[in-house]
């Protein structure tokens, strides 16, 4: 009796509120998560890339040698171990991210998370204990109502059956928009922009969640910090990130 009227109430939310496409916002067929097309379109993350961050590399021209690092991982000593992206970075993943971000389109977790479980097998050999997410600040989480990376990081863990631990890490200064700043900007818009809420060692193998990877400047902080607090191993996944 229950699981029919259950399924009543999905038929009737269906009709007056169909689910959309999380990148075009189509009215997507039964049982989809996304419309055809973008699942077409959508670009994959696949070798060459940077064994660092995970960046992808652009073909490069014949009889010339594949690259192991990217440039900015050549240049900087990054304080997390690796890197993993799902998607390359573009104008409609941009659309997407920001109605999840500033239009409570909260629902579009669930794609996500499916998303980056297709790096299932490496998080498990990585022998990944805990997810956590990036933390924005309190005054911005009030504002928006929620953390995007912290809806990202819950769908990811029902798909993996790991634990997700939102209050250990936290953002303690409200810094500027990451994306308004240039690389050396970015690093000092975070110095001391994070913080860990206990005096204890809880995690040794840490997986950092985020929406979209750049120049690494915000993992890095994240990384530093757990470290300190004694984690062994910090590594990130991201939505998506650019190309090099």
């Amino acid at each position: 009796m229950a699981d029919t009227k259950l399924k009543n109430t999905e038929k009737l939310l269906q009709i007056f509120f169909p689910k959309t496409c999380p990148i075009c916002e189509e009215i997507l067929e039964k049982h989809r998560e996304i419309c055809r097309k973008c699942e077409k379109n959508l670009r994959y993350i696949r070798e060459p890339k940077c064994k660092k961050c995970g960046k992808p590399f652009e073909l490069e021209e014949s009889g010339s040698e594949l690259r192991e690092y990217c440039t900015d991982c050549i240049k900087r000593t990054h304080h997390y171990e690796s890197g993993m992206a799902v998607f390359q970075y573009s104008d409609e993943l941009r659309e997407s991210i920001y109605r999840f971000k500033y239009y409570n389109q909260r629902t579009y977790a669930k794609f996500y998370g499916r998303a980056m479980a297709r790096y299932k097998r490496q998080i498990k050999d990585l022998g990944i204990q805990i997810l956590i997410p990036v933390p924005i600040s309190r005054k911005r989480k009030i504002t928006r109502g929620y953390n995007q990376a912290e809806l990202m990081a819950q769908a990811l863990g029902r798909e993996l059956n790991l634990p997700v631990d939102s209050g250990y890490l936290l953002r303690e200064k409200n810094t500027l928009p990451q994306k308004e700043l240039n690389e050396k900007e970015r690093r000092n818009n975070l110095k001391n922009a994070f913080k860990i809420s206990e005096n204890v060692i809880k995690y040794k193998k840490v997986l950092l969640v985020d929406d979209i990877y750049t120049t690494g400047s915000t993992i890095d902080a994240c990384a530093l910090v757990l470290k300190q607090a004694g984690a062994e191993k910090v590594y990130f996944i991201s939505l998506c990130i650019g190309v090099v």
